[in-house]
Order: C-alpha cells, then sequence, then structure tokens
C-alpha cells in the first residue's frame, strides 16, 4: 500500500469512484487514523488528508501533524495548512505566480473571478497552468482561490475545501483526476516488482545549453535509477504540488536562492526529504561574497579578492588592480562576470553592476589557457575536467547579443587520477566548507599552483562531457548517494 485517503464516513462516496483500480490506496475514518488502530502502515505511506476542516487544532490538523510525526507523507502538510491560514501568505505570492495570474485572467470582464484547484487540475483547459501554479504555491488536494482585480489581478483568499464543498457538477471531474493522482507512475503486471523508493529529478527544458544536464544525461539518470529499484520521474517547477509524492529530490535545473528551485529545496528539506543540493548548498555556493569570505577564512588558496560596497570611500581610494574582474555575488555560466583593461572600463563596469547589488567581487585578471573543474559527491571526486576558454575570449562560455546561445570552449575530460594531486586535494577541501552535496570546483592553474575560483553546487553533467571517462558509472554514484541517505534517514526515525 503506497497512499491511505483519510476522510469522514460520510464523504465514502469517493469509495468507489476514486479507487476504481487502485490496488495500492486505502481509506480510513479521521477516527481510525488518530487512534493508530491501523496496523502495518509502512513509513513511507502517503497520507492523502481529505478531512473536512484543516483549522488549528481541528481533526484535520492533528490527521496532517501526526502523520508527520509518524514518518507518514502528509497531503497537505501541516506547513501547508499554517500558510493557507495566514493571510499575509496570499500577500506574499512570488513574482513568477503573479504573472501568471495576470496573463489568465487579463481577458475577463469581471473584476472577481474563482478558481476550483483540485489535485493541480481545473475543468477549464485554459487555466491549467494557473491551476498548476496555486498548486504549487498552496499544496493541498482541493483548493478554492479567489480573485479580485484592482490595477493587476491579485489573490483575495485561498481556502482548503472539503469533499463536501466540491458541487455536484464537479464531483466527476474531481473523480478523474483524483484516480490520476493515485495511480500515477503504477503498473499493473504481476512480475513487476515495485521500486524502493521514487526520485523527483528537476528540470526545466527551457534553459536548453545553459541546463546542467542535456536530455541525455537526464535520461540517463532515470535509467540508471531504474537499475537500482529507483522510480525516477522528471519534473518542472509545475510539479511542485507534487512534491510529497517522493521519497528524494534531485535538482538538474540552475539554482539561485531568489527562485522556485530554492524554495523546492526548502520544502522538501523540510518535509524530511533527501535533496540534492541542498537549500544550505545553494545558499552558499549562490553568493560569491561569502565564497570570498569562506575561502580567505579557511586559508584555502584563492585569487587576491576585493569585496566592493556601494559608495565606500576606501574603495575609491584603493581601485582594484588592473586588468581585473568584477563579478556579481550571484553570477553563473560567465554571466555576471567582466573584465576591466583600465580604469575607465572599470567605473562604468562598477556602475552598472552597482544597480543591482549594494557588493561586488574584484580579483586580478589571472589568464589561463583553461579552467579545472573537479566534480565530487559526498566528498568524494567524481570526475577531473579541463574547460578551455571560448575561442578568441577570456571566459570559457561567451555570450553575444545577438544569439540567445552562448559559444562554450572545449572540454577535456579525464580519470581523477591523471588530474594533478594538489587540484583534487585543494577540491575536496573546499567542497567540505560548504557540506556533502554534489559540488563543482572550479580551480586555476598558475604553473605548480593553484587557486579556488569558485565551489559550484548542481554543476553540469552532459552526456559524452563530465561522463566520458565513466560513462554510466558517474550517474550510479550519484543515485546510490541519494539511496544511501534515504535509507540513513529512515534508520534515524524514531
Amino acid at each position: 500500500m503506497k497512499t491511505l485517503i483519510v476522510l469522514q464516513p460520510e464523504d465514502d462516496w469517493i469509495t468507489e469512484s476514486w479507487l476504481r483500480d487502485q490496488t495500492e490506496t486505502r481509506v480510513v475514518s479521521p477516527g481510525e487514523y488518530l487512534s493508530e488502530s491501523i496496523e502495518g502502515l509502512p513509513r513511507s505511506i502517503r497520507v492523502c488528508n481529505l478531512c473536512r476542516s484543516y483549522r488549528y487544532q481541528s481533526t484535520g490538523y492533528y490527521v496532517s501533524l501526526l502523520a508527520e510525526a509518524r514518518g507518514h507523507r502528509a497531503y497537505p502538510d501541516v506547513l501547508t495548512i499554517g500558510d493557507i491560514s495566514l493571510s499575509r501568505s496570499v500577500r506574499m505570492v512570488p513574482p513568477s505566480l503573479e504573472a501568471i495570474i495576470e496573463k489568465a485572467l487579463s481577458p475577463l470582464t469581471s473584476d472577481e473571478f474563482v478558481l476550483s484547484v483540485y489535485f493541480g487540475e481545473n475543468l477549464a483547459k485554459r487555466y491549467q497552468r494557473l491551476a498548476r501554479a496555486i498548486q504549487s504555491q498552496f499544496n493541498a488536494p482541493l483548493i478554492r482561490c479567489c480573485f479580485k482585480r484592482r490595477k493587476r489581478w491579485r489573490i483575495q483568499s485561498v481556502s482548503a475545501i472539503s469533499i463536501a464543498d466540491v458541487p455536484e457538477n464537479h464531483r466527476e471531474f474531481v473523480a478523474e483526476v483524483a484516480r490520476q493522482h493515485l495511480g500515477r507512475g503504477s503498473v499493473s503486471r504481476p512480475s513487476y516488482r515495485p521500486p524502493r523508493y521514487d526520485l523527483a529529478i528537476l528540470q526545466n527544458p527551457d534553459e536548453g545549453d545553459l541546463a546542467p544536464s542535456c536530455p541525455k544525461a537526464l535520461r540517463q539518470f532515470v535509467r540508471v535509477a531504474e537499475d537500482e529499484s529507483v522510480r525516477a520521474e522528471l519534473i518542472t517547477a509545475a510539479d511542485a504540488g507534487r512534491l510529497f509524492e517522493f521519497d528524494a529530490l534531485l535538482i538538474r535545473e540552475t539554482t539561485s536562492v531568489n527562485h522556485h528551485t530554492y524554495r523546492m529545496a526548502r520544502r522538501a528539506e523540510a518535509a524530511g526529504m533527501v535533496v540534492i543540493d541542498d537549500p544550505t548548498s545553494i545558499l552558499r555556493c549562490s553568493n560569491k561574497v561569502y565564497l570570498a569570505e569562506l575561502l580567505s577564512r579557511a586559508k584555502i588558496p584563492a585569487p587576491p579578492t576585493m569585496i566592493l560596497q556601494r559608495g565606500d570611500e576606501q574603495f575609491e581610494r584603493q581601485l582594484p588592480e588592473l586588468p581585473c574582474v568584477i563579478k556579481r555575488p550571484d553570477s553563473a555560466f560567465s554571466q555576471g562576470v567582466a573584465k576591466a583593461e583600465n580604469e575607465s572600463q572599470l567605473r562604468l563596469l562598477l556602475e552598472n553592476y552597482f544597480e543591482d547589488s549594494e557588493l561586488l567581487i574584484a580579483q586580478p585578471f589571472l589568464p589561463t589557457d583553461f579552467d579545472w573543474r573537479i566534480g565530487l559527491i559526498d566528498g568524494e571526486p567524481l570526475f577531473a575536467c579541463k574547460y578551455h576558454m571560448a575561442r578568441g575570449h577570456w571566459q570559457i562560455a561567451k555570450h553575444s547579443a545577438d544569439s540567445k546561445t552562448p559559444r562554450f570552449g572545449k572540454c577535456e575530460t579525464m580519470p581523477v587520477e591523471s588530474a594533478p594531486k594538489k587540484c583534487v586535494a585543494l577540491a575536496k577541501k573546499a567542497s567540505e566548507l560548504i557540506g556533502r552535496g554534489f559540488y563543482g570546483v572550479d580551480i586555476k592553474q598558475s604553473g605548480d599552483q593553484f587557486y579556488v575560483i569558485e565551489v559550484n553546487d548542481n554543476p553540469n553533467l552532459d552526456a559524452g562531457v563530465e561522463d566520458k571517462v565513466l560513462g554510466r558509472e558517474v550517474y550510479r554514484r550519484i543515485i546510490r548517494t541519494l539511496i544511501r541517505r534515504i535509507e540513513n534517514s529512515r534508520r534515524l526515525e524514531p
């Protein structure tokens, strides 16, 4: 059994219509679940809480609260119940959701609109994207969302509704989407061996060449996971509402703190899921000011670094040595990083970059033909690459205004044992400052000296590039790390 539905006995009309062919789903009353009169429930079970109220200290509230205490995956969880009960959570929707709301509702002539979201779906196809976005923000099975337009459309209120609140003419649709939700990923073959765990792989198809993993590499993750008896599914931000269906989250989308990747990592970790990379790693790696301070305090060799502050008079008296490289704290893929050859270029560059950040990084320009990238998982080296600079450019990626696709330099992947020992040892030491996730440490070599440029969470792993030496073994080691962490977390459960 994978799912337990908890609902009032008077709402048992769903039993026949929802549970058709659902051999791994069972229905119980709130009293049965709260009294622990049910025996033999696995810890990994999902508890779909369909009680009539989730208000504080109600039966529905305690079903989700005790589900989390028992190691079950509650849907909705207590965090969601709290978010929905607080009016300020409606005012704190991210800009990305505001844009989806405006696009979906701007054609309407009225100034008020009510949207019913059932397991992330709505009856009207034109509101499907909006429904899934609402589900991602307010992760409950049945949601009613009221919108009001003044200058722009805004969420006025959100409520988690009960089965009893579903209109009669919506029930057939709700039954269908519930069956899809409950049966997602089920296999009916008698010889089928159920997977040990469920893994969500977060990706963004719109990232194109800038994605951390190409489509072929993502397929390798799924296939290798299957070999290890793990059911892996590629998901996007639109599937955030389904996050708690899984045991672990592997992020293969470019991460940022002010971004859904960080929010999903936080939410998954708070629910006790295994996450690579975890929100702490994202937070630490995403800001180069933090990294510069961290490397300096640990006395790890790095290029001389100045942290520049907007309006700092001391900086005005002592400009960085030229030529120098100026970096925004959250720069990535060679974007937000620029070189200044002279003082006029430097001042123009700083004026531009200080518009977005109070602090910037300045380092002397160290010309090299390539950067080392050492990939590590759980503190152990996984691959070693030489990323060569793009032709005619000083960075590994050259971005141009007339093209959305950057031009990259060539990459040489070699066995870790063939890389300089000092380089690999330095990468291990730097990565330990961040954590035990999946990192890529960028290092510059000057003669026999090595300097850490940065530590990246969620580093590139593309088919035919970083996996060129180890092949499927690269993916297998990452999957096995996830499995090991899931099993360790289960052993620690009371």
